[in-house]
């Protein structure tokens, strides 16, 4: 059924949650795994506050993602087809884009991350996604 799925992370306790139950179905249905994490463009950053005019360099956020991969799979036991990937740009364009390139079967994600708002529902990057999707989204808390 499931043959290939996608785990977007941003390292929270959500997405660890996520990739546990991603894991279990894959298990299950023998499916490959793909665990991405959507860092900023570094002219996005450079626009932000969080920024303060130091200059930030693409190749610098795109290992501070590959250390996010990293620490995002530490003390799981990974079996079977997994990978890893980093691509820079907004978080909810680039999970639909990987969708529809990688032809993933189920997108499993937190129900937060680091970016959502205390109290809300649902954080807007996974809402955004849970209705653009053009696959089965599965939403962990």
């Amino acid at each position: 059924m499931f043959k290939k799925i996608l785990v977007p992370t941003d390292i929270s306790d959500f997405s660890k949650r996520a990739l546990s139950t991603a894991l279990e179905v894959a298990d299950r249905f023998k499916a490959e795994v793909e665990l991405l994490h959507v860092v900023p463009l570094a002219t996005d950053f450079l626009l932000s506050e969080a920024s303060y005019g130091v200059a930030v360099d693409q190749n610098e956020l795109n290992k501070s993602g590959e250390a996010v991969l990293e620490a995002s799979i530490e003390g799981f036991k990974i079996n079977g087809l997994f990978k890893k990937k980093v691509i820079a740009g907004h978080p909810v364009t680039e999970i639909l884009k990987e969708v529809e390139e990688e032809n993933i079967d189920l997108l499993v994600m937190g129900h937060h991350g680091y970016g959502a708002i205390s109290g809300s529902l649902m954080g807007s990057v996974s809402q955004r996604v849970l209705h653009k999707a053009k696959c089965p989204v599965m939403i962990v808390k």
